[in-house]
């Protein structure tokens, strides 16, 4: 079994990962005060509590888009299963024409969407990762990166729309009665959702024509994306665990190079 680690700003997914099939997946809040030995303590309670013994892991593969923490992980993992994990980076054999300014620049979360997505669906292709932050991303139909767009994620546009106006609360992120709110809840659940809808709606048409050739495929993943998919007018695939699989497949891409 493969230990996949992902590093996102707001929350690190921990998944075991069985010829690409999912065997589990676990989330917990991204903490940079948290040292080596407190995460393999974490990942010990995680796999026992999917009654996974540690024994049970080939090998692990690491992407982080929080420097801090990348060597925290790498060595929590190290002592977890007492093998060096792959950490997506520069270097790494990708499948990927990267043609942006500076490739070493381009997010690992990003870089094994994209290996996902490619090896997925049908290229030339959008895919868009709804987390943190949100990101739009084009690939041309040879597999070349061409480049992305970032966009505030959901709750940090929510949390700043009520963070800044004294007469506005905070809501929970699911959908209005309706598009017209008729009370300041409902209202701001409307502009928040039915807006982002609006935004990647409005986005994809631009992307589209932008690129060389249209998308044959448009990849809705992120943990923000579930609350989106059901309200945008352009057809999308909603691939949930999208970044884990690509994981996956760097590993068996890089396989050889792992200590």
């Amino acid at each position: 079994m493969l230990l996949t680690v992902d590093i996102g700003n707001s929350n690190i997914v921990i998944g075991g990962m069985d010829q690409r099939n999912i065997v589990f997946i676990s989330r917990i809040e991204t903490n940079a005060g948290r040292t080596a030995d407190q995460y393999a303590v974490e990942l010990l309670q995680i796999t026992t509590l999917y009654n996974i013994p540690r024994n049970q892991f080939s090998g692990a593969i690491l992407s982080s888009v929080v420097p801090a923490l990348t060597d925290v992980l790498f060595r929590a993992i190290v002592h977890f299963i007492g093998k060096e994990p792959l950490v997506v980076g520069p270097g790494l054999k990708t499948g990927l024409d990267i043609r942006i300014g500076n490739p070493s620049q381009l997010g690992s979360d990003i870089v094994a969407n994209a290996v996902a997505a490619i090896t997925l669906y049908p290229a030339p292709l959008i895919f868009v990762d709804m987390g943190t932050a949100t990101t739009i991303s084009a690939v041309g139909k040879d597999k070349d990166f061409l480049g992305c767009s970032i966009l505030p994620g959901i709750r940090i546009s929510a949390d700043a729309l009520t963070g800044h106006a004294a007469q506005l609360q905070s809501v929970a992120l699911e959908s209005p009665a309706g598009i017209i709110g008729t009370n300041t809840v409902d209202a701001i659940k409307s502009g928040v959702v039915y807006g982002t809808a609006s935004t990647l709606d409005g986005m994809f048409a631009r992307m589209s024509e932008a690129m060389p050739a249209p998308p044959k495929s448009i990849i809705l993943t992120g943990g923000n994306a579930r609350f989106i998919q059901k309200h945008l007018k352009i057809k999308v695939i909603y691939d949930p665990n999208l970044l884990l699989t690509g994981l996956s497949i760097l590993y068996e891409k890089n396989a050889i190079e792992v200590k």
